[in-house]
């Protein structure tokens, strides 16, 4: 019986330091969720052993005793967090599930994956960066209404109903929030009033998009000037919909950019695409996660009930794209 080791982050082991956001540990997971993960991974026949956070994953990696690690641990500090554990894994020769170091810094900071999407021509808002709250801000290539988010936050930290801005006071208001309370520099995006997409991809040669999810807010899918805020994660004012209520046409269109998004920054094993429609039908990437939510109140288990299959054995799906990769069965 192959063991696959789970490395993971706690909302609950975290220590608010002073000065922190009220959401800085909003990207960690429940233990329930870590529960439902190990669970599955054992019904899908393999004995789990919890290795927890990168702090605990050095203390054991010379007799870690695995043959995969099932990686979503998020990391401590700093835009390269997500890669402490892959990078660890990869110097050790260990094999694990989902996205590698480089791809998993690469995406957690938004400004290189939407130059890569630019590069790529896949379509994202128009952009710009401001590190400092006291410099001037040129806004000849944008217009208003735009959104501002820290540069590399995952789980929508940062976003409040206020980060969509109208002008340019609500604008420096913002930033000076973002760089104040995150310790960041300010992504500033074109906003794109419309409908909200989210998609969930699995596997690797070839990858397979999973059905397209709508984002319903305040019970309206018709988005308009709503969007996702980290408030809404907790409320019941966010609903995801699946299958969307979109024709054929436009899911197809959504899975392809989807798709070329998951491939360009090369993610492996799983990940999950944020999509937003602009009013004539133009479809934006906002970001890429190569290490989403798995919980069983995010998509991952709306969209296996979609294709016919339970929790466990999209986590089996997973979990088995990464062995393959691996060439640890066939």
């Amino acid at each position: 019986m192959k063991i696959v080791g789970l490395t993971y982050d706690l909302k609950t082991d975290y220590q608010f330091r002073e000065g922190d956001p009220p959401d800085a540990n909003a990207e960690f997971d429940h233990p329930s969720t870590i529960e439902m993960i190990a669970s599955a991974i054992t019904a899908e026949g393999f004995q789990v052993k919890r290795i927890g956070n990168v702090i605990s994953l050095l203390e054991q990696i010379d007799n870690l005793g695995v043959d995969i690690v099932f990686n979503i641990s998020e990391g401590r500090t700093g835009r390269n967090r997500e890669s402490q554990v892959p990078m660890l894994l990869e110097m050790a020769n260990i094999p694990f599930v989902g996205a590698d170091a480089l791809t998993l810094g690469i995406t957690l900071d938004k400004i290189i994956a939407k130059k890569i999407f630019i590069a790529e021509g896949i379509p994202t808002p128009k952009y710009f960066e401001v590190k400092d709250p006291n410099s001037p801000i040129i806004l000849d290539h944008m217009e208003f209404p735009m959104i501002v988010k820290p540069r590399f936050e995952g789980s929508s930290k940062g976003l409040t109903d206020n980060s969509r801005v109208e002008n340019e006071a609500e604008l420096k208001r913002q930033i000076e929030y973002i760089i104040g309370n995150y310790k960041q520099p300010a992504l500033i995006e074109e906003f794109i009033s419309g409908n909200e997409f989210t998609v969930a991809i699995i596997g690797n040669d070839p990858p397979e998009v999973l059905p397209v999810v709508q984002i319903q807010i305040d019970g309206e899918i018709e988005l308009d000037k709503k969007f996702y805020t980290f408030g809404h994660i907790s409320s019941d004012k966010l609903q995801y919909l699946c299958p969307a209520k979109i024709d054929e046409d436009l899911k197809k269109r959504i899975s392809e950019i989807a798709l070329a998004a998951y491939q360009a920054v090369e993610c492996r094993d799983f990940g999950r695409v944020d999509i937003r429609i602009d009013k004539e039908g133009n479809p934006f990437v906002l970001e890429i996660n190569p290490l989403p939510c798995l919980s069983t109140e995010d998509i991952f288990p709306l969209v296996a009930r979609e294709i016919g299959l339970t929790y466990t054995q999209i986590i089996g799906r997973i979990l088995n794209s990464a062995l393959k990769r691996y060439n640890l069965i066939n």
